[in-house]
């Protein structure tokens, strides 16, 4: 068994509405409380990171099984969105949907197409990130598999 681990340091010189730093390896960004939450918006925050991190996981899986598969692609985007719910003071991130858009190579077969989505649905449940939030938040998909054209 391989273990990784992974740092980070915060940080948080104020209250509630201060704006804090955090840093790991390769990523080092101001964090606060979005305006959404009544916070000053400065640099990113918890709820956009959650969705980075469930996002980036998905999509390089999902990437991964592709080349795994010997499934060719023009391009591989997506775009994911959370929801969060504030009720009653209690904030619950509630689902996240990712919005992948595969588009193959224009010699792409209807077969490929099928492998393409099938692909993009075991990605959501292979993903580690996707693993771990299991059961506290939702995770959606609404894929898009489409073939090049000329």
């Amino acid at each position: 068994m391989a273990e990784h681990h992974f740092y980070l340091k915060a940080d948080w010189p104020g209250l509630r509405n201060d704006v804090g730093k955090i840093e790991t390896a390769n990523l080092k960004t101001k964090v606060s409380i979005p305006p959404e939450m009544d916070g000053p918006g400065v640099g990113t925050n918890p709820d956009e990171m959650l969705l980075g991190a469930a996002a980036t996981c998905y999509i390089i899986t999902l990437a991964a099984m592709m080349e795994r598969s010997g499934l060719e692609k023009v391009s591989l985007t997506m775009e994911s969105e959370g929801i969060v719910d504030v009720t009653k003071g209690i904030i619950t991130y509630k689902k996240i949907i990712h919005r992948p858009r595969i588009v193959l190579n224009k010699d792409a077969t209807e077969k490929d197409q099928r492998l393409a989505q099938r692909l993009a649905e075991k990605a959501e449940t292979s993903c580690m990130i996707s693993r771990a939030v299991k059961g506290n938040v939702e995770i959606a998909l609404e894929a898009t598999v489409m073939v090049a054209e000329d």
